[in-house]
């Protein structure tokens, strides 16, 4: 099952007893920034759970999946994701 800003708000609504409006404003509210830092170039750290980060990807060989043809794929920036030590240890713990 997968965690849906819904059931961020939801668990808001409970535990800090605010409307659900006023839950998923400040879901998308706390989204919203992290995209927008991301955009402006920056990282984004949030303590003990990880890191997201930009990287430059560059210009590689790649081939079209319908027809086969050789194709360029264009340099580009992408996000990822790096666990911090703590997630690192909840993840893995069996």
């Amino acid at each position: 099952m997968a965690l849906s800003k819904k059931d961020i708000a939801d668990e808001l609504v409970r535990e800090i007893e605010i409307t659900h409006a006023q839950a998923l404003q400040l879901t998308n509210d706390f989204f919203n920034q992290i995209q927008a830092t991301l955009a402006s170039g920056e990282e984004v750290k949030l303590s003990s759970f990880g890191n997201f980060v930009l990287r430059e990807k560059s210009a590689r060989p790649g081939r079209n999946p319908k027809t086969g043809e050789a194709v360029e794929i264009s340099a580009r920036k992408v996000v990822s994701f790096k666990a911090g030590p703590k997630l690192k240890k909840l993840t893995q713990a069996g």
